[in-house]
């Protein structure tokens, strides 16, 4: 049956789009996970992805052209399905009738289907939204609305954590929230329902059981008892930092808070404008602290509280606590574990002068408005080795080997719940300086949860730096699809021998895991010398 996709509410702020590119065009097979386009926000160019599957049968907002969110984008269905209903402003039951007739595919198509024919005017299925590109499940952190409650298209439905963030979820729909499908701390698929919303008072239990037997299986019943236990589990989740004046609570996404903590900002000096006076990201971006400084005395306290929530455990007792794995964790665990086990790892290291390299770094941050590092310098020798041996730029499939002639270098970055990845776009083609300010930028946003999904995508090599820990030599596991990531370690002074004297020098040590698959030692240990080249000759990097 045919689907209507409109144009999605990419940010918090977003009300209109624009589409940049099509990636697909009328007739061509849709999967699911498909790009269908890329959509101009009023926050940056992303990639639109297609939650369904079938054949793109109309496009309904063209290239160039701007629209307001929830505008008709595109219609998927089967190939030589009628939609002139759909285009005429019908709804997608009308696209029911081709469905029958094909009796000899109804057996398989009757499950997708039935949900979709069962529901009753203006009710809508909201499922579990793929919030970025490796998304396969979500966690509820918060349920922002409760069984009963009115839904404006707008309204921040819940906090979803996924393996990057957690983000807020939109309601892109209105009416009242019927049913709560997945539970506050509860994790589920992509696509799982997540809520149903439509005109109060609509009997939806045959809806709900069905897309449940046919998805994530979850009981019917606790349903009908969630008008009297959402309210406390709702009313407990945003946790306020400080009690107001007039004995209120103050309530923020976790998001929210999490910026606020990193710069030190008081709940209680910010105005919320979301709903309900919820305190949301955007306005603790915009929070200027004029007004924070009579406040010092409580945040004094709040401080001087944060030690006694640790449990004081006397010596000789054993103490244990179990925390909840998040979104992140798991998929970081899952991933290194599929690289470490299906790709057969091999370890190649160097030893490198740093000397000139600490030379040329002093005189280079001499020019105002410059802060280059180490790790700048060893991200650009990296660009310019990869180019002279593409085979490390590389990435296995069962049927090929592809090699990537363009650079984009991925920087591991540390962050409270794991780590990510953001990635340097052409990265030859930039100067010390512009990869020092854009590492900079990346870092500072991952901390804060703020990358976009694209900024994390495209990477072709890794590099991974342990330095600053004081951490003189380690491997790290390759960041699959790339073939291989370069471990960075700390520089070291030490006696070194020079035109056969001994000497004081500053030396580091590199460490390249790669993928025999694509790699083979010779092929390796080739780019390492290149790269100590590059690193202890910095003007060839200028040149």
């Amino acid at each position: 049956m045919a689907i209507k996709v409109t144009m999605p509410r990419l940010s918090d702020t977003m009300t209109e789009g624009t589409v940049a590119t099509w990636l697909k065009k009328v007739g061509d097979k849709i999967s699911e996970g498909d790009i269908l386009a890329e959509i101009e926000t009023d926050k940056a160019t992303m990639e639109f992805e297609s939650f369904n599957e079938g054949t793109l049968l109309h496009i309904g907002i063209a290239e160039g052209e701007t629209a307001p969110v929830d505008s008709l984008l595109a219609i998927i269905g089967n190939e030589g399905e009628d939609i002139s209903a759909l285009l005429a402003g019908g709804a997608a039951p009308a696209a029911a009738a081709p469905a029958a007739v094909e009796t000899k595919k109804e057996e398989t198509a009757a499950p997708a289907a039935q949900p979709a024919a069962a529901l009753p005017a203006g009710v809508i299925v909201v499922t579990m939204p793929r919030l970025s590109d490796t998304m396969t499940e979500g966690t509820v952190a918060t349920w922002l609305k409760k069984v009963g409650d009115s839904v404006a298209e707008g309204d921040i439905l819940a906090e979803i954590e996924t393996d990057k963030a957690t983000m807020e979820f939109e309601s892109f729909n209105e009416g009242t929230l019927l049913y709560i499908g997945i539970q506050e701390g509860n994790t589920a698929p992509v696509d799982s329902l997540l809520a149903i919303i439509g005109p109060a008072g609509t009997d939806i239990s045959g809806i709900a059981d069905g897309f449940v037997a046919g998805s994530a299986p979850q009981a019917a019943a606790p349903a009908a008892e969630e008008t009297k236990a959402a309210p406390a589990a709702v009313a407990a989740a945003p946790v306020a930092q400080e009690a107001p004046a007039d004995g209120g609570r103050i309530i923020a996404s976790p998001l929210a808070k999490k910026i606020a903590s990193d710069k030190g900002i008081q709940l209680t000096q910010v105005k919320g404008s979301g709903e309900n006076g919820r305190i949301v990201k955007s306005d603790i971006e915009n929070f200027t602290p004029a007004a924070a400084a009579p406040q010092a005395a409580p945040a004094a306290k709040a401080d001087a509280a944060a030690p006694a929530a640790k449990p004081y455990v006397p010596a000789g007792q054993i103490a244990t606590e179990e925390i909840k794995n998040s979104q992140m964790r798991k998929i970081i665990a899952k991933r290194l574990s599929e690289s470490l086990f299906t790709a057969p790892h091999y370890n190649l290291v160097i030893e490198v002068s740093m000397d000139e390299a600490m030379k040329s770094r002093a005189t280079i941050n001499t020019v105002p408005d410059t802060k280059v590092s180490f790790n700048d310098m060893v991200i650009k020798a990296s660009a310019l080795a990869l180019k002279k041996h593409p085979k490390i730029n590389s990435q296995w499939s069962a049927d090929a080997i592809t090699i990537n002639y363009h650079v984009n270098i991925g920087v591991a970055v540390a962050v409270e719940d794991g780590l990510v990845v953001p990635v340097l776009p052409f990265t030859d083609g930039m100067s010390l300086s512009q990869i020092g300010a854009s590492v900079r930028d990346l870092a500072g946003r991952a901390k804060s949860k703020k990358l976009l999904p694209s900024e994390m995508e495209g990477s072709t090599f890794t590099i991974s730096n342990l330095g600053m820990f004081g951490i003189t030599e380690f491997n790290s596991i390759i960041n699959q699809p790339n073939s291989a990531i370069l471990s960075v370690g700390a520089i070291v002074e030490k006696p070194v021998v020079k035109n056969g004297q001994i000497v004081v020098g500053n030396t580091m040590m590199l460490s390249l895991a790669c993928d025999h698959r694509t790699i083979d030692g010779a092929t390796g240990a080739q780019f390492l010398q290149t790269l100590k080249q590059y690193i202890e000759n910095p003007v060839t990097m200028l040149a």
